[in-house]
């Protein structure tokens, strides 16, 4: 019931997003604008529940002054409950943060306001079923190449074999410092209730709903889809601390560590800074990041975040991570990374991802997964497992998406919860001892070993189409990597690609 109730208030939703984006509103504004009024309604309804009632915003910014307006009215109210809401802390300034009106014709916004908000019962709809929904607006709005909100996605796919890898549990402390729309955290979250559900104490309940899992995101517009995602699955409350922190993760040294680390970092080699002069000009310049707790400087984005990543564990803690091919053969900085990752924690599984699954095109990625432990002279990392599931597949958006069975022999091979020592080699699972890794040229870990079965059959050629597409999205990487090269050289904005 609660599938077909979730599928009922997308449908419901989404039909709507049509007459809007006729007026030049995007489907990521368009979920934008849902946040702030589901927010609103569910604000009104805990003030007027018979049960402990709770005010959690003002009256003069409430859901009630949205109903009774209407015209221009309607759009100065609506203008005014941003700017008001905005100014608050907590749950309630994160997701009103910088928030502006992006629909312009009151008439709609009455009729989103009145027909399709008003009449839910939003607060006694099921977890699952608003928390669903909401999620599967998000992904419909990832699709969306032109706002280039995919880029804040992850596939969901992906995510599930992840966290079904590292077992997140009632008693970790689970963050993400890149957090996007919540996808990590709102799984480990769900994976925890699927599995400890029956058995959690009250105090453990209180910590996941109020702390034990939290996030960090550079965006103020994903933020706050990441903190309403979060409240309408259960996570937080809209009175209450923010668990999401806007903010640069990688700006300063981590004032907490967490048993558990779930990412995808932003794709992107640089980290830039962007200032205006004096007279008025705009300029973006490359950025060393240089931290204490960092092993070398480096402006590579991702190998960044590798850093701070490390930095985020507790001894014991463990972290799955998505990051580009150029993490595992970079020289430089890079080299220094990985000998310090494999030396200092245990680097012990490696997932060589396929193409053609993530929104932004020409992306080759992997999923590190590692270890934090104490200091010791011997290296930590006694051997790195490296499963290929790109050679010889190949997927799409559309046609042929990446689904969660694909990665259940990945997951199976892992052996979730036991010890590693039972690990079997397989055709696509292979261990590499800390020696050969130290022996490799720069220490790379862009290993493989499958051969890819259209070099030598010429029956097993992909189609034109697919041929195609794989060109199209290596022109894509390789013009992203230029780019970010020419901004860095000429310190100048950059243009759209």
């Amino acid at each position: 019931m609660s599938t077909v109730d979730s599928r009922r208030l997308v449908q419901k939703l989404w039909n709507y997003c049509d007459v809007l984006r006729d007026d030049g509103v995007s489907t990521i504004d368009y979920v934008e604008q849902l946040t702030f009024l589901l927010f609103l309604k569910m604000a009104d309804e805990r003030a007027n529940r018979s049960l402990r009632p709770e005010r959690i915003v003002p009256d003069e910014l409430s859901w009630q002054t949205l109903l009774d307006a209407d015209g221009d009215a309607l759009e100065v109210q609506y203008r005014h409950i941003l700017e008001g809401l905005a100014k608050e802390s907590g749950t309630l300034g994160t997701i009103f943060r910088k928030a502006q009106n992006k629909i312009q014709d009151p008439a709609k916004l009455k009729r989103l306001i009145v027909d399709l908000i008003d009449k839910e019962r939003w607060s006694s709809a099921g977890v699952d079923v608003k928390g669903d929904a909401y999620e599967e607006l998000l992904a419909r709005g990832a699709e969306d190449t032109k706002s280039g909100a995919g880029q804040y996605f992850t596939p969901r796919a992906l995510t599930a074999a992840m966290v079904d890898c590292v077992l997140p549990t009632p008693d970790d402390t689970i963050t993400d410092p890149a957090c996007g729309t919540g996808g990590f955290l709102l799984a480990a979250f769900d994976h925890i209730q699927r599995h400890h559900g029956a058995s959690l104490t009250p105090d453990q309940r209180r910590r996941l709903g109020n702390g034990a899992i939290s996030g960090t995101e550079l965006v103020d517009g994903t933020a706050r889809l990441a903190a309403m995602n979060m409240l309408l699955h259960g996570i937080g409350s809209p009175g209450g601390e923010s668990l999401i922190t806007v903010g640069d993760a990688l700006g300063k040294p981590p004032s907490q560590r967490y048993s558990l680390v779930l990412a995808n970092p932003p794709f992107g080699r640089s980290s830039t800074i962007r200032s205006v002069t004096e007279s008025g000009r705009s300029s973006r310049e490359e950025r060393e990041i240089e931290r204490t707790d960092f092993w070398a400087a480096t402006a590579n984005k991702q190998l960044n975040f590798v850093q701070h990543i490390a930095s985020l564990l507790e001894i014991d803690g463990r972290a799955a991570v998505v990051l580009p091919d150029n993490v595992l053969f970079e020289g430089g900085a890079g080299e220094t990374i990985r000998r310090r990752l494999l030396k200092q924690y245990d680097l012990h599984t490696l997932l060589r991802l396929p193409t053609g699954i993530f929104y932004a095109g020409g992306v080759k990625a992997n999923v590190l997964f590692f270890e934090r432990k104490r200091a010791r002279e011997e290296p930590w990392t006694q051997k790195l497992w490296v499963y290929d599931l790109r050679t010889n597949q190949h997927f799409t958006l559309k046609q042929n998406p990446l689904r969660r069975e694909h990665l259940q022999d990945f997951v199976d091979c892992y052996l979730p919860g036991k010890d590693r020592s039972e690990r079997v080699e397989t055709e696509h699972f292979r261990s590499f001892t800390y020696e050969e890794l130290t022996a490799r040229d720069k220490v790379n870990l862009d290993i493989t070993w499958l051969r890819d079965a259209s070099l030598e059959d010429v029956d097993a050629l992909l189609p034109p189409e697919v041929i195609a597409q794989e060109i199209v999205e290596d022109l894509q990487a390789a013009l992203r990597e230029f780019t970010a090269i020419a901004e860095a050289l000429s310190g100048s904005d950059p243009k759209p690609v």
